[in-house]
């Protein structure tokens, strides 16, 4: 039996959350939900705040069943998962920022979205007085270690992030990482938001997944409002993701070989990235797709050239893919560097329930397109690519490989798309949804309250939450130089991150 139904059961449930059940907890029942994460038996989805509550997602990896649960906080505080569960620690510290609800019992309180530059604390939660700021590093202790700080500014077009390596001559004993420098206000700017406007404000938490966030936003504003977008807006949806998909691996596969002092394949990728894009253009009227997927459906059909740029596009970009990847698999320096490099242990990436290409190239097969699923995918043929060695090769190889299958992926939306209109009229309903939705990097999840056609709340999860502290643990052991080589091979999304 699945451990999820004792819990819900122990609850009060949500009469209006879909598609997966809510049950509100008391603390006891709270901290057993705390020890099955901490015991492997649950991987956690999500954990955010409100000023009087806080909510967990869960999904059972056995069963692939999926619940969420709430804990109401009437004194301000609740009992911390992290301190049990470590996947939970930046989540803690985000809730403590913006609602200043605090994780009793927390290891780690520093604030991690609020830099001290807020007019007010907790802006989401009770104002209160900007907290004093004087960020302490986690302190590492031996001999002949120095520290090096990189960042938050960085060379070239970079989102901000610090890095803080500690190393023994050019080997990396720990790096430990300061995000929070692109926070953007974005759940409060969604509070009280028409579905319209609260869409275009989710395509924006991270625009190289433009498509995820937005299509992720829809469904979950669908599920609460028990509305069924078009048929062809859901392939057309699919289209466009699997296009995003391609264009960000692409960029990828030719960015970590620059980093590894092998430019021409960074030019060659760059080139069919931008043939890519002018298809979207042509197919959506937007290079990104942005602001293309909408609650109801989408906000245009394909256009006629797109279509004939598409089927032009994708015969050569799959030759061109392969000769590329023939190139990659011969250049013995370009190996060197990639191979065995950037480790991340497989119990890690399962502790973490680490999806995309990280989780994958470690042995950890998840894709939300297959489980749970959600249309149009459960009316497609493809396969998951899961390698186990887990390293910046391996990394690259799952990108290859979910390029060639979201190529195979294109061709069969383009032969089976739907006729018929392309959005459906939105009810001004109450309800709460939850979708979970396969970007480039892995699952994003949505959670949304709505009232009277308006959002009431939402949070917005990128799976950069659950890849960063991963690429922590990577770069332990390697040199200081392999740092850029890890760090894009993970192209964790700050801005995702950072709210």
């Amino acid at each position: 039996m699945s451990l999820l139904i004792p819990l819900l059961d122990a609850g009060t449930q949500a009469p209006q959350h879909h598609p997966w059940p809510r049950a509100e907890l008391d603390r006891e029942a709270w901290t057993r939900l705390t020890l099955h994460l901490a015991g492997g038996e649950l991987d956690l989805l999500g954990l955010w705040g409100e000023p009087d509550r806080v909510h967990m997602a869960v999904r059972a990896p056995e069963t692939g069943e999926i619940a969420a649960f709430t804990l109401l906080c009437p004194v301000g505080t609740f009992p911390s998962v992290g301190l049990a569960h470590p996947p939970a620690i930046r989540l803690e510290r985000s809730i403590q920022d913006l609602f200043g609800l605090t994780a009793e019992g927390a290891e780690d309180t520093r604030h991690w979205l609020d830099h001290g530059a807020w007019p007010t604390g907790t802006p989401l939660g009770t104002p209160s007085a900007p907290p004093a700021h004087a960020y302490v590093f986690l302190p590492v202790h031996g001999d002949n270690l120095h520290e090096i700080p990189v960042g938050p500014v960085h060379a070239g077009i970079i989102e901000p992030g610090h890095f803080r390596f500690t190393a023994d001559g050019e080997t990396v004993v720990r790096l430990e990482q300061r995000l929070g420098y692109t926070h953007k206000g974005t759940e409060g700017l969604m509070q009280g938001a028409t579905l319209d406007h609260a869409g275009r404000l989710a395509g924006r938490v991270s625009g190289d997944a433009t498509v995820a966030y937005a299509a992720g936003f829809a469904r979950a504003a669908e599920a609460a409002l028990g509305l069924t977008p078009p048929p062809r807006a859901v392939w057309l949806r699919a289209l466009m993701g699997e296009i995003e998909r391609i264009a960000n691996h692409i960029g990828d596969f030719g960015a970590i070989c620059n980093d590894a002092s092998f430019a021409i394949m960074l030019a060659h990728c760059s080139m069919l990235r931008e043939r890519l894009l002018r298809a979207a253009d042509a197919c959506f009227g937007h290079r990104l797709m942005m602001d293309r997927v909408v609650p109801g459906g989408v906000a245009t059909d394909i256009a006629p050239a797109g279509v004939a740029a598409l089927h032009a596009l994708l015969p050569d970009f799959r030759e061109r893919l392969d000769q590329l990847v023939d190139l990659y698999d011969s250049t013995a320096s370009l190996l060197d560097r990639t191979v065995t490099t950037g480790f991340v242990k497989p119990e890690y990436v399962r502790r973490f329930a680490a999806g995309g290409h990280v989780g994958r190239a470690s042995g950890r097969n998840f894709d939300c397109r297959k489980t749970p699923g959600y249309a149009p995918y459960d009316a497609l043929h493809f396969e998951v690519p899961v390698l186990e060695e887990g390293d910046v090769n391996a990394r690259v190889w799952i990108r290859i490989h979910e390029m060639r299958t979201s190529l195979g992926l294109l061709n069969q939306l383009l032969d089976g798309l739907p006729s018929g209109p392309v959005r459906a009229e939105l009810p001004a309903g109450h309800g709460e949804g939850l979708s979970l939705t396969e970007s480039f990097r892995g699952d994003v999840l949505i959670w949304l309250r709505l009232r009277d056609g308006r959002v009431e709340r939402c949070h917005l999860r990128d799976p950069s939450w659950f890849q960063w502290p991963l690429l922590e643990t990577a770069v332990f052991g390697n040199i200081v130089a392999d740092f850029p080589l890890c760090n894009k091979s993970f192209n964790c999304s700050y801005s995702g991150a950072d709210l």
